[in-house]
């Protein structure tokens, strides 16, 4: 067993409780610092004012928990979930009809899950509570960090009974795991104590929440006006609305657009082209939503940006490391924001305790002293930590880039004949031909566990192939039938080239 340490996780979401989870099941002292009061708290105001995207859990996820340590997560967070067998396509035919067309995830049926994001949230906090080494300290701003003494500053912001906040308190710890979101403290930090590449962009888009409200069930109607197994996208090329289910029987939806299209919507205080561009650009969603609501949501809502940031590296010296959105925010449209820095916790924890047993295990016979063993725990962990940021990062770089790549095909892609026949194709040779160990990319990323750089190396050696497999399928027999038809009509020209000679040369005889 690894050496008792004290981790200190600042964050409190689902990256940071699991975090927690798998170092306090290693027995260490873990104290847990969130920036908001108590998350499980109705009252507590999201850091972007809404409730969020709701998630979509899949298998990355799923297997991250599943290694947590603790055998009823998984049946505790899976009994809040709807599976999602697919995306449902909606649209208008030419004839004015509205049409639905279901596309699915998986030729073998497998689903992905929605998940409102607090609810997630809850039950890992839940089971966090119960375990003796854990201590939560909500309502604390991380304000400073010494990454070579071990030292970090939090700002208490809000006390019981206390007229006043600001009091500022030290914490001490062996290795600090941010995990606080896209704009991490952590991360800010740590960037004083290593020449870290950052880059931040933000990408021509913006996003607004709306709600699809759940209808009474009566006479056996199901409380959801749509299917409740699906996402449910209105693509409109340049831009698209997005639907997914909550177990209350509503939909959280998500308007995706340029930024333009948000400033002349923006202008309408009426509402009367807000209404008009809905029913223009997204058929049939102003039956789902009264156009009065639709109206005061895109009003009341705030019009948020999205972020897409790399940054290497994940760590710095045995003391500090970054998962999740601080290492890597990406843009929603793979649905992997959340596996992946679920995952990050994995990998993460699975290099430590690699680290640790090899040292157990080349390690003297006999004690040696406290100082001596902190110092090998800590020369363990910078080796352990090194390894991390080597092994993540050209995954985490990878998904952030599929990330914005699949908003193309949401949004466009998915009316595409060309999408769909290599969907088909892909999907085709998985089921009859299973030996060739053919997947679509989305399986390998939603249903795998294969490495995020390793599915864009296998997906585009398949694309290669399905290409030249096309050409040779689509070309060979043109090209065949291109050279029989022109020996046949050389032939011919010859014949009649003979024919032609040799009567001039009978008139010629005849003169």
């Amino acid at each position: 067993m690894a050496q008792r340490q004290k981790v200190v996780v600042v964050g409190a979401g689902p990256v940071g409780s699991l975090a927690a989870l798998y170092a306090a099941n290693r027995g260490h002292d873990v104290e847990v610092y969130e920036l908001r009061s108590d998350l499980r708290d109705p009252s507590t105001t999201p850091l972007n004012f809404t409730r969020s995207i709701n998630l979509a859990l899949s298998e990355r996820g799923l297997n991250a928990m599943r290694n947590a340590g603790q055998p009823k997560l998984i049946d505790h967070v899976m009994a809040a979930t709807l599976p999602m067998r697919g995306r449902m396509i909606h649209g208008k035919r030419p004839n004015g009809d509205l049409y639905e067309e279901s596309q699915d995830y998986d030729v073998h049926g497998r689903s992905i899950l929605a998940i409102d994001r607090g609810g997630l949230n809850k039950r890992l906090l839940d089971i966090l509570e119960e375990i003796p080494n854990v201590t939560f300290f909500f309502n604390h701003k991380l304000t400073g960090a010494d990454f070579r003494r071990n030292k970090a500053w939090f700002e208490v912001r809000k006390e019981a009974g206390a007229e006043q906040s600001g009091r500022e308190i030290e914490v001490g710890f062996d290795l600090m795991i941010g995990a606080d979101g896209a704009h991490s403290a952590v991360r800010y930090h740590m960037m004083k104590y290593t020449r870290m590449d950052y880059k931040q962009e933000y990408i021509d888009t913006l996003w607004c929440e709306f709600q699809i409200q759940p209808q009474s069930p009566q006479g056996g109607m199901s409380k959801f006006k749509i299917s409740p197994n699906h996402l449910h996208i209105w693509p409109g090329r340049e831009f698209m609305f997005i639907a997914i289910p909550s177990e209350d029987g509503s939909f959280t939806c998500t308007l995706f657009a340029p930024a333009a299209v948000y400033e002349q919507l923006e202008a309408d205080t009426q509402g009367g082209q807000i209404s008009k561009f809905f029913d223009r650009s997204f058929p049939g969603v102003t039956s789902l939503i009264p156009a009065s609501e639709l109206v005061a949501s895109f009003h009341q809502n705030p019009h948020l940006p999205l972020i897409n940031i790399k940054c290497k590296p994940h760590h710095y010296s045995s003391s500090v490391v970054i998962l999740g959105d601080a290492a890597h925010a990406m843009v929603p449209f793979y649905g992997q924001g959340m596996n992946a820095g679920l995952e990050d916790v994995r990998i993460l924890f699975g290099i430590l305790d690699k680290h640790a047993l090899m040292d157990a295990a080349s390690a003297p016979e006999g004690e040696i002293g406290f100082s001596a063993a902190a110092n090998s725990a800590a020369s363990q962990r910078e080796r352990a930590l090194a390894e991390y940021t080597a092994v993540r990062i050209p995954d985490a770089h990878a998904i952030n880039d599929l990330a914005l790549q699949n908003y193309i095909e949401m949004r466009a892609s998915v009316l595409s004949p060309v999408y769909r026949l290599r969907k088909f194709l892909e999907e085709s040779l998985s089921v009859y031909v299973p030996s060739l160990g053919w997947q679509t990319k989305y399986s390998r990323v939603s249903f795998g566990n294969e490495r995020y750089s390793e599915v864009v190396a296998k997906s585009q050696h398949q694309g290669k192939v399905l290409v030249r497999g096309l050409v040779g399928a689509v070309g060979l027999p043109l090209l065949s039938g291109g050279i029989f038809v022109y020996f046949r009509y050389r032939r011919a020209v010859e014949a009649g080239l003979r024919e032609l000679l040799m009567s001039l040369a009978t008139f010629v005889q005849r003169s």
